[in-house]
């Protein structure tokens, strides 16, 4: 009778704990590409995992999504506006829609690049012309908004603002590339400046914050180079220039015991830097080589090794400490990656959606299917969210069963 009872409790239990796997902003829970889900399918049918749904209506743009409570968030620009929009995850339906900025244009795709923040019942998003909204998630009502770029003096850049702002706090971190305010901290409840440091251009990156030594930090890649800061009120800690390519520094810093990964594309590399732990002491670099170069993707870290696009055909598994390379592989041909239950979910850029092994051993393809794709490449970081693999083509939003 007890056993019966406790398989019970667990039967009611888990569906209430799966609702915790939401993917809340830009590359998950912790900015790092990982989630923690298990359970997940490690092969799929040839033609790929069950699709529950497919809806259009997304409008032109590369923006990722963000899924909290059974929303999924994301944003698209139709003609002249960019629109944040709000989708049912059970069946692709579109809760609503709100005006979020001006439209933007280029050749290798027009349209939002950012993906939206969400921090308990509002939503933060920065859209390519700059515009930087709060909306309420519950009904897309506009709290405050404006554009950062007019506010603090910054320029668009070559392919549009691509950051996805990041909440810590009270703050709200985004970087207009502005004279003195490269970078800001926000009050997320009104707009207003917290605080303003450097005068680097804005890159394409999107900032991470952590712990270190007694205080809390932030790093940034800018259009110049790598940037730690004071969170609490942006004092420059260290800078590192190496890494930048000056024409599109775009992959997200990644974090991990003291030690911060930096990694551009256009034949610069990556370097491990070593943080200071007190103000005597300086930045160090670990390792540069150019091996993983990420260009629009970021490499995820499990345990000591990273695993990633480099250049345009090759994926790698490097070791974080060393930079040692374990193996190198065409995989799904160049695109994103993201991590869950010992998996790499790849996304190749043609449209080939892989899996396999999370091991420094070898290239271990487990399944692989392919998506039919429009005029642009298949560039929006994909998103997992209780057991469904979110992949937007564009106009496109697909919801693939793989748990």
């Amino acid at each position: 009778m007890e056993c019966s009872i406790f398989k019970l409790a667990l039967f009611l239990i888990f569906p209430l704990l799966s609702i915790a796997d939401d993917w809340p902003q830009w590359r998950g829970v912790n900015r790092d590409g990982k989630s923690a889900e298990k359970g997940l399918l490690r092969n799929w049918p040839e033609a790929g995992p069950k699709q529950l749904w497919k809806v259009t209506g997304l409008g032109e743009g590369y923006a990722s999504f963000s899924v909290v409570k059974g929303k999924l968030f994301t944003v698209g620009q139709f003609g002249d506006t960019e629109r944040v929009m709000a989708f049912d995850v059970k069946d692709g339906k579109k809760l609503w829609q709100a005006d979020a900025g001006g439209s933007f244009r280029e050749s290798r795709g027009h349209g939002p690049r950012g993906t939206p923040t969400i921090d308990g019942d509002k939503l933060y998003s920065l859209s390519a012309d700059g515009t930087l909204v709060c909306l309420e998630t519950a009904t897309g009502k506009k709290v405050w908004g404006y554009n950062i770029l007019e506010k603090f003096g910054g320029q668009n850049i070559h392919w549009g603002i691509s950051e996805s702002p990041l909440i810590d706090g009270e703050k709200v971190i985004v970087m207009p590339g502005g004279k003195g305010a490269s970078v800001v901290a926000l009050n997320k409840k009104d707009g207003s400046l917290i605080w303003k440091s450097q005068s680097d251009r804005a890159g394409y990156s999107s900032a991470i914050a952590f712990d270190y030594a007694g205080s809390r930090k932030i790093v940034v890649l800018s259009g110049d180079g790598a940037m730690g800061l004071d969170i609490n009120n942006g004092e420059l800690l260290w800078r590192y220039d190496k890494v930048s390519n000056r024409t599109a520094n775009i992959a997200t810093p990644i974090y991990s015991n003291g030690h911060v990964f930096v990694s551009t594309a256009y034949g610069t590399g990556c370097a491990l830097l070593k943080l200071p732990a007190t103000k005597d002491d300086k930045m160090q670099e670990v390792y540069f080589n150019k091996d993983m170069m990420n260009h629009y993707n970021t490499s995820v870290l499990v345990g000591d090794y990273l695993y990633g696009a480099s250049g345009n055909t090759t994926w790698m598994a490097m070791k974080w400490s060393n930079g040692e390379v374990a193996w190198k592989d065409r995989g799904v041909g160049k695109g994103q990656v993201l991590f869950a239950d010992g998996l790499l979910f790849m996304q190749g850029e043609k449209g080939t959606i892989g899996l396999a092994e999370a091991t420094p051993a070898a290239y271990k393809e487990l399944s692989k299917f392919t998506v039919s794709i429009g005029n642009y490449p298949l560039w929006t970081q994909p998103v997992l969210s209780n057991g469904v693999l979110f992949v937007r083509d564009q106009d496109n939003l697909m919801a693939y069963q793989v748990k």
